[in-house]
């Protein structure tokens, strides 16, 4: 079972090139799939090359991830242009606008060699958590951003790509960002259950992942543990009650929200421990291979979590088995590819600001 403890982590890099060092790493820990940043992206054919090599690298198909979501959280801008935000979509008040934006950018993740892209985000748009999310929430009524997630994520499919809602439980009512502070959220189970999670409930059987946040909500849990480690939210809440069957993976364990609550390698060991699938490990290299030896170590000492470990491996292993997208070979993006996929990019763009203005007028 060692040997197969690396599907349990999702790793980051540095670097826009394949080299001895993450050669050796990638190889050595047989990781479950990679992700890249903008820092890893210089150009679509260098990007492609890049995750190829990747690939080469694991004897088990490879989840070759980016966080795409459009507006502020675009990897690919400076390369093909950027893509509107979930937001300006949602404006535009086209339910068929939705679904084409998950195509447009499932193309454009496929053009660069991606099989899975950890949008949408299903977060509620309320006041609370506006300075930290802003354009990335679309609404602050749980039905609306199921209407947007779900068409999103039937244009990622139709484009061969991976989806991810996040961030699980919900982030609507934090006001500070988790990738430096742990926030508090103040919220009752019975509203969380009727507005935060009512998302997750509705897209169940839709999302091929669920992320889950680093946000403590002391009602649920009555301390201050961040979902990513919490056995109630995990085990007991997203699976069992909601009854999610998919995957579930961490948001990035490098985040402030997580490392205030415990060092990386407990928190690694502690989102597997609470149900988690893939724990997301997304630059240092250091904290990837310190998560990993905490891993191998665990599942060697402690029965209990060796069963739990080896749960989620047959669930990744089971997943990539059947999962076609990650069977499906792209070809290098030629320039003429990369043209019309600028062009379309644009065009989209035009369509939402015309959407807009034509709906602003018939206010």
């Amino acid at each position: 079972m060692i040997e197969s403890i690396g599907q349990l982590l999702i790793v980051g890099f540095d670097g826009t090139e394949m080299s001895p060092r993450l050669h050796s790493l990638l190889t050595r820990l047989q990781p479950a799939g990679v992700v890249l940043f903008a820092r890893n992206i210089v150009s679509a054919q260098q990007t492609h090359q890049l995750l190829r090599d990747c690939r080469a690298c694991v004897t088990v198909p490879l989840f070759t991830c980016v966080d795409m979501e459009g507006g502020t959280v675009d990897r690919m801008r400076n390369v093909i242009g950027p893509t509107p935000s979930a937001a300006a979509v949602f404006a535009a008040g086209d339910r068929r606008l939705f679904a084409k934006h998950g195509k447009i950018i499932g193309g454009s993740c496929r053009v660069f060699g991606f099989n899975t892209d950890f949008a949408p985000v299903v977060d509620l748009a309320f006041d609370t958590s506006r300075a930290v999310m802003g354009s990335r929430a679309v609404s602050a009524d749980p039905a609306q951003a199921v209407l947007y997630a779900r068409g999103f994520l039937a244009g990622l499919r139709s484009a061969g790509v991976l989806g991810a809602i996040k961030h699980f439980p919900g982030l609507g009512a934090a006001n500070l960002d988790t990738h430096h502070e742990l926030p508090c959220v103040e919220k009752s189970w019975k509203q969380l259950w009727e507005e935060d999670i009512a998302p997750y409930r509705a897209l169940r059987r839709d999302a091929p992942c669920v992320l889950v946040g680093h946000a403590a909500y002391p009602s649920v849990t009555h301390d201050n543990t961040p979902t990513s480690l919490s056995k109630k939210w995990i085990a007991e809440i997203l699976r069992k009650k909601i009854g999610y069957r998919g995957l579930v993976v961490s948001d990035d364990l490098e985040m402030g929200g997580v490392l205030k609550a415990a060092p990386i390698e407990q928190a690694a060991v502690g989102h597997i421990r609470a149900g988690g699938d893939l724990a997301l490990i997304c630059h240092i290299e250091e904290y990837v291979t310190r998560s990993y030896e905490a891993l191998c170590t665990k599942v060697e000492r402690d029965a209990r979590f060796a069963r739990r470990a080896k749960e989620s491996i047959s669930r990744v292993l089971g997943f990539k088995k059947r999962s076609k997208e990650l069977r499906r070979k792209t070809p290098t993006p030629t320039t003429a590819r990369l043209e019309k996929l600028s062009r379309q990019l644009w065009e989209f763009g035009e369509q939402i600001r015309m959407e807009t203005i034509k709906r602003q007028g018939q206010a």
